[in-house]
C-alpha cells in the first residue's frame, strides 16, 4: 500500500492572460540567475570585477542552450525526424529536451569567446562558476517534473513520483523520481566544489574539473535507473557511456593539471585588484601601495633622525 507519493502537475504551463508561463523554461531561467549570482560572488572573491561574470554569461548561456538542444535532437533524432513526426518540434525547447553534455561543451565555447574579449583566462572563470552551474542544474531538473518526464522504474516507495499523463506512451503510475535524485545530487556536487575549493585552493580549471567528475559519477547511476527510450551501446544507455568517458577525462585533467600548474592564479582579471580571498587574508593592490608608501616615509624619517644625531655628535666634539 502506498503511504505517499510526489504528485505531478496536471499541466506544465500557466497563462498570465495571453502570456504562457512554462514551468520548464521558468526553472531554467531561475537556474541561470542563481549561477550568475554565485559566480559573480566567487569571481569578486578571486580578485575580479563586479559584472564580469554576467558579461561573459551573455555569450555562454545562449551557446549553452543551443548546444544542449543540439545534443538532445541529435541523440534522439527519431523523436523529430522519423515517420509521423514534425521536425518543427525540434525547435520547441520549452517542451523539454536539453542535453547537459552539449550545453557544457558549446557553453564553454561561448564562455571562451567572452573571456577572450575581456582578456580573462577561461580556466579561472570556469572555476568561479562551477558550483553555480551545479545549482542551476539542480533547479533546472524540476522542469522535468512539470513536463512529467525523466522518471525511473515503477516503485511504491513513499517518495515515488506519480505520473498521470498518458501522452507519448507514458503509463500512469508511480515511479522513481530520477529528476529529484539528480537535483539532490547536483546540490551535493555544488557544496563539494565549494568546500574543496576553500580547502585546497583549486585553480587553473580544477574546481570545474571536480564539478564535472562528481556530476558524472552521479549521472551514471541515475541514468541507469531511467526507463525512457534511449540508444544503447553494449547494453548501456548512451548517456551512461558519455558520463563514464567525461568522468575519466575530468579526473585525468585534475591529476595532470595539479602536477603541471599547482596552486591558483595570482591575477584573474587584468586591471582588477589582487586576490581578495578571505581565507588568504590578502589585501588589495591599493592597500599594498599604501603600505609601501608608509614604509618609505618611515625610512625617510629614520634617515633624517640619524643625520641630526651625527651633526649633534660632531658639534659636541668641537666644543670639547
Amino acid at each position: 500500500m502506498e503511504l505517499a507519493f510526489i504528485p505531478s502537475p496536471s499541466r506544465g504551463v500557466l497563462y498570465l492572460g495571453p502570456i504562457p508561463l512554462r514551468g520548464y523554461a521558468f526553472c531554467i531561467i531561475i537556474g541561470v540567475f542563481v549561477a550568475v549570482w554565485l559566480g559573480n560572488k566567487r569571481w569578486i572573491a578571486r580578485g575580479g570585477r563586479t559584472g564580469t561574470v554576467a558579461d561573459i554569461a551573455v555569450w555562454a548561456v545562449p551557446f549553452g542552450l543551443v548546444g544542449g538542444r543540439l545534443y538532445h535532437v541529435i541523440t534522439d533524432y527519431e523523436l523529430y525526424f522519423s515517420e509521423g513526426r514534425d521536425w518543427v518540434d525540434a525547435f520547441k525547447i520549452w517542451e523539454g529536451g536539453l542535453g547537459i553534455w552539449g550545453a557544457i561543451a558549446l557553453g564553454a565555447v561561448g564562455a571562451w569567446i567572452g573571456c577572450r574579449r575581456r582578456g580573462i583566462p577561461l580556466p579561472a572563470y570556469a572555476d568561479a562558476i562551477a558550483p553555480g552551474i551545479a545549482f542551476a542544474q539542480a533547479i533546472g531538473r524540476w522542469g522535468n517534473w512539470f513536463n512529467q518526464e525523466l522518471y525511473g522504474k515503477p516503485t511504491d516507495l513513499p517518495w515515488a513520483l506519480e505520473i498521470t499523463s498518458s501522452s507519448d506512451g507514458r503509463v500512469p503510475g508511480t515511479y522513481h523520481p530520477t529528476f529529484l535524485y539528480e537535483s539532490l545530487w547536483c546540490v551535493g556536487v555544488a557544496f563539494l566544489v565549494i568546500w574543496a575549493d576553500r580547502r585546497f585552493r583549486l585553480g587553473h580549471g580544477r574546481a570545474f574539473a571536480l564539478y564535472v567528475a562528481a556530476y558524472c559519477a552521479g549521472r551514471a547511476w541515475i541514468e541507469y535507473m531511467r526507463v525512457d527510450d534511449a540508444h544503447h551501446i553494449l547494453g548501456l544507455r548512451l548517456n551512461v557511456w558519455t558520463a563514464i568517458l567525461v568522468f575519466l577525462l575530468a579526473v585525468t585533467y585534475l591529476v595532470v593539471s595539479s602536477k603541471k600548474r599547482p596552486g591558483r592564479e595570482d591575477v584573474v582579471e587584468p586591471g582588477a585588484s589582487a586576490s581578495g580571498d578571505d581565507a588568504d587574508g590578502g589585501g588589495t593592490s591599493d592597500e599594498t601601495g599604501k603600505d609601501e608608501a608608509a614604509a618609505g616615509e618611515d625610512d625617510r624619517v629614520a634617515d633624517e633622525a640619524e643625520a641630526d644625531a651625527d651633526r649633534n655628535e660632531a658639534g659636541s666634539g668641537k666644543k670639547t
